[in-house]
């Protein structure tokens, strides 16, 4: 019975251990800060800016005007969705700025940009 238990243990290091992996793959440097937790129940997307200025909606690559109408397609099945941002602290201000004007055009109306805590 012990060796259940520990090997359970195991598994739950495992996947603590490996899920922030899973979650994003597309490597930023995060800006630094203090930042309210999110509601998880609502419908999430997330944008990054890599360091290169590459954007991408989830783990896929987009251009500006893919971005613009996915935004635009998703507020106009759920109003409530929400848009995080992941902005590599290594690209410039105008290239994360961009992406928060496009989603804001889009009528999003739950935008929140993306920092590693202290």
């Amino acid at each position: 019975m012990n060796s259940l238990i520990d090997l359970t243990f195991i598994l739950l290091v495992v996947f603590i251990v490996t899920l922030p992996t899973l979650e994003q793959t597309i490597k930023v440097m995060l800006p630094v800060g203090k930042a309210q937790k999110q509601d998880d129940k609502k419908k999430n997307f997330s944008v990054t800016v890599d360091s290169t200025g590459k954007l991408f909606l989830g783990e896929t690559p987009v251009t500006m005007d893919d971005l613009k109408a996915r935004l635009s397609q998703a507020v106009a099945e759920d109003p409530e969705v929400s848009v995080v941002i992941r902005g590599d602290v290594r690209v410039g201000y105008g290239d994360v700025y961009e992406v928060v004007k496009t989603a804001k055009n889009c009528n999003v109306k739950h935008l929140g940009l993306v920092s590693k805590e202290n």
